[in-house]
């Protein structure tokens, strides 16, 4: 089984997670954020990847703390989940058109953390929501995860769409680079360890 279960406890937050690589899609997300929780169940649906998330966080400063250590959590999860990497893919990129939208996304699990962040959002907030905060959800995740992730906004004009098709793009190419490739029996990289 390729799943996991982490908790993190800290002054600002409690967050646990649980993921299951190959899943069905299943999903039960609260994080205290109407808009996180749409897009982490859409992550789920699209990746495949079964995903229980919960936090409570300081809300009432901001979302940044519960932002960022969702992607520090989700990150670690993926991590352990996928161990040594043994037989997959690696690699997976995805171009999703949402509407009006086009967002490409790229991906490698190097164990190399990396973000190359090209989203501008149209507006600051989604209802009560920086924006801003989604790179330090992605950057955290890719910090933890030993992820190199480059997304890139092609085109876009309403911010929902923009937003959604940026977590749609990288559940397809997350669903990618996890998947076994059947010809790969190793660690998929000529160091012999990633």
């Amino acid at each position: 089984m390729r799943s996991s279960t982490l908790e993190r406890i800290t002054k600002e937050t409690r967050i646990k997670v649980s993921l299951e690589l190959d899943g069905t899609g299943d999903s039960n997300v609260s994080t205290g954020i109407g808009f996180m929780d749409h897009m982490l169940t859409l992550f789920a649906k699209h990746s495949k990847i079964d995903l229980e998330a919960v936090c409570n966080g300081d809300l009432e400063v901001d979302a940044h703390h519960t932002m960022e250590d969702l992607g520090i959590v989700m990150g670690d999860c993926l991590a352990k989940a996928l161990g040594d990497k043994r037989g997959i893919n690696r690699y997976g990129s995805f171009l999703l058109p949402m509407d009006e939208s086009l967002v490409m996304v790229a991906l490698d699990f190097s164990g190399r953390p990396y973000l190359a962040w090209d989203v501008t959002s149209p507006v600051p907030y989604i209802k009560d929501l920086d924006t801003a905060l989604f790179q330090e959800f992605f950057r955290a995740l890719c910090v933890s995860a030993g992820l190199n992730l480059h997304v890139k906004l092609i085109s876009g004009g309403e911010v929902h769409h923009i937003f959604e098709a940026v977590f749609k793009g990288f559940a397809h190419a997350v669903r990618t680079a996890v998947e076994s490739d059947p010809r790969e029996t190793g660690i998929p990289s000529t160091k012999g360890i990633l």
